[in-house]
């Protein structure tokens, strides 16, 4: 499955038209939820999907205006309640802290989806059931079959049209070189061939027009329309650092997917790193698992492979006598006691990372470029 995202270019009409349809799906989905909700406080009555699915038209003749809407994309509502409990008992088993689904208040409900049908693909243009028809930014041709169309509103208020398509995936030649990534701060990656990546630090670029930004909002009194037009603003300057983020992640995992036929990553678990509030910030900002998450799609699309391992004291250990040495943060150039190895700290860590993703594999005689020098 492959999802293309499409801009949309509603003209006025066209807009208030998605805004009411969001505003009756949110409708729906706070009606299917109160009604799941209530039957079991009241009853001990579990409602199905299915259940909730045949009240739609009993919610039509309550309130009319809900016939402006096509029936599947009000069906998908309710399957996104279902999929929000199925989510939260999940959750309670396996003891994690659940949530309840919440109720969506105005402002907090900005897609809706055609699962099968009322949509078609035209000329610079899709048709919408109940909307007609809008012009789309088509930038690339689309392969595959279309599944499912997903029309969605970002916080600035632009629309996009994401469509899932079925398609064939498409190998590279067999290539094969591997390579370890180890991430970081002071560079954003260091691969084990001994090529560092700076760090582009987006955030920290508009760091001060985004707090400038936001003093205005916070002076602007709440109810307003120049508070909205500030909110905006301030919307607009973190979709801008977004954009480079994905832009950045992008170019670099269709570098390192064409260059290598293995890829070793870490494992990290950078919810559990953001609890270090001195360096919180910057861990957020160089967003690290989104340049795993498309590497690994990427190379799944591409046949080349991808490895996820253990980062636990790749950084302590010696590339090439495997001894473990303490070092803290502020000690950049591993010096080995034992083996006398002199190498840059990421780069051990990157060489070590990547054997033990060769050490998971079941293939054998792959040249990695790099993992010599630590022998």
């Amino acid at each position: 499955m492959k999802t293309y995202k499409f801009r949309l270019n509603p003209t006025h009409h066209q807009r208030t038209l998605l805004n009411n349809t969001l505003e009756l799906c949110r409708w729906v989905y706070n009606e299917t939820l109160a009604t799941r909700k209530n039957a079991w406080e009241q009853e001990q009555k579990t409602v199905s999907c299915y259940d909730t699915i045949k009240m739609l038209p009993g919610w039509k003749k309550e309130k009319p205006e809900l016939s402006q809407v096509y029936s599947q994309v009000l069906q998908e509502v309710c399957k996104r309640v279902d999929l929000a409990f199925r989510a939260f008992f999940r959750r309670v088993k396996a003891k994690e802290n659940p949530g309840y689904p919440r109720f969506r208040g105005r402002g907090w409900y900005d897609s809706f989806t055609y699962p099968q049908t009322g949509f078609t693909l035209c000329d610079n243009g899709v048709l919408l059931s109940k909307i007609g028809g809008i012009k789309i930014v088509q930038h690339r041709p689309i392969e595959g079959k279309i599944k499912t169309l997903n029309i969605s509103r970002d916080a600035v208020g632009n629309w996009y049209a994401c469509l899932s398509c079925e398609c064939e995936s498409q190998p590279l030649p067999t290539c094969e070189k591997a390579v370890g990534i180890d991430v970081g701060l002071e560079s954003f990656a260091t691969l084990s061939t001994g090529k560092k990546i700076s760090n582009p630090r987006f955030f920290r670029l508009d760091e001060k027009v985004l707090a400038k930004a936001q003093r205005k909002l916070s002076k602007a009194e709440k109810g307003t329309p120049e508070r909205a037009k500030r909110r905006k603003v301030v919307c607009h300057i973190h979709q801008r650092m977004a954009n480079h983020r994905k832009d950045f992640a992008h170019q670099l995992s269709r570098r390192l997917v064409n260059e290598f036929g293995i890829i070793v990553l870490e494992k990290l678990n950078t919810k559990g790193m953001l609890q270090n509030h001195c360096l919180a910030k910057s861990i957020s900002d160089a967003s690290w698992n989104q340049l795993a998450q498309y590497i690994q799609y990427k190379a799944e699309n591409a046949g080349r492979a991808c490895v996820l391992v253990d980062p636990h004291h790749t950084s302590k250990m010696c590339s090439r006598c495997r001894t473990l040495m303490e070092k803290s943060l502020s000690v950049r150039v591993h010096d080995c006691p034992i083996c006398g190895l002199k190498i840059d700290r990421d780069e051990n860590a990157a060489i070590n990372i990547l054997a033990l993703g060769l050490e998971s594999l079941p293939v054998r005689g792959i040249e990695a470029p790099g993992f010599s020098r630590g022998e």
